[in-house]
């Protein structure tokens, strides 16, 4: 083959190459998997705020990272396979958030890193041997998940003293659920509250469990935090205002109208997850990522919802909350 001829076999091969092969300093696209309980709508600002801690550390979408997103849409039993579609969407790293989320990710993959954006204990789930050594191939953030359930019962035993007795709706496919309500046990003997656990395991389920909580003689409500609660959180808060039941739940709920809110900053927990993202893209196993705790917290009253209520939040309260709604 003559050079001239040689020469244009060459640049003519070039042009057809994709791309990335092309151009020697084109950065690489990551895939990302998110798997989520309920739906997109419901954890917007979640994912807006993991989407910002990505672009803070050089991320975006379109350039460098491809996030693929599935929901169960509140239906738990269908996490496996979700899970398993992003696996076989050869994902570089699956993002996930509670205890169902975490579970099905684990039976999905043994090998792609996974990262639990907000989870209960997860060593008491079983999903890591230690907070320091996770081992295998998940990481991620946790909280006090139990702590956190049993002190919304004492906040709200606070503000309403004459509740006696406390509605707790819970999600039963959610395995953090129990030692959740054993610490909400425990604080409810201490302060003689008396705790009316109806399960909640669909939409549907909400009216039919106010209405047995009704039966039952509730004096206020709280709820053992579940993507599947939270993502209804509104639902549940106008059903409560129809029954006049104070309320206390996470921040959402107060936003939508409840008494109370005490609760983790999720906002917080899905922005530093890029954290764990980008040691994982660059290298690090996660397997040497510790476990990170929740750092903040936010204690939020209504004092709209207190008027409506007829209720007089004690000072000592008033001066603790983060947040006050008027």
């Amino acid at each position: 083959m003559r050079r001239r001829d040689f020469i244009k076999f060459i640049l003519g091969s070039a042009a057809a190459w994709p791309l990335p092969l092309r151009a020697q300093q084109a950065a690489k696209v990551y895939r990302i998997g998110y798997l989520g309980g309920t739906s997109y709508a419901e954890y917007t600002r979640e994912i807006e705020a993991l989407l910002k801690g990505l672009r803070q550390l050089g991320y975006e979408e379109g350039k460098n990272i491809a996030i693929q997103y599935e929901f169960a849409e509140g239906d738990y039993n269908r996490l496996p396979a979700l899970a398993a579609k992003l696996v076989t969407s050869k994902v570089d790293v699956l993002l996930t958030h509670s205890t169902p989320g975490g579970r099905a990710a684990r039976q999905a993959t043994s090998t792609v890193p996974i990262v639990v954006m907000a989870a209960a204990d997860l060593v008491s789930s079983g999903l890591v041997p230690s907070i320091a050594r996770p081992g295998g191939n998940l990481t991620g953030l946790t909280f006090f998940f139990a702590e956190i359930c049993a002190k919304r019962i004492e906040l709200i035993k606070e503000a309403v003293p004459a509740a006696t007795r406390l509605g707790v709706l819970v999600n039963p496919a959610n395995p953090s659920g129990e030692a959740a309500l054993t610490a909400m046990q425990r604080t409810a003997r201490a302060l003689r509250v008396e705790l009316l656990t109806v399960d909640v395991r669909a939409v549907d389920d909400i009216a039919g469990a106010f209405a047995m909580l009704a039966s039952r003689g509730a004096q206020a409500l709280t709820f053992i935090e579940d993507p599947l609660l939270i993502s209804n959180a509104q639902y549940i808060v106008q059903l409560a205002t129809q029954n006049r039941l104070p309320m206390i739940g996470e921040k959402s709920a107060a936003e939508a109208g409840a008494l109370m809110a005490y609760s983790v900053d999720r906002y917080d927990l899905w922005f530093r997850t890029a954290f764990f993202v980008d040691k994982i893209l660059k290298g690090t196993q996660p397997a040497d990522l510790p476990i990170d705790q929740a750092a903040k917290f936010e204690l939020i009253i209504n004092l709209k919802t207190a008027k409506a209520l007829g209720l007089t939040i004690p000072l000592p309260l008033l001066a603790r909350a983060d947040e006050l709604i008027e």
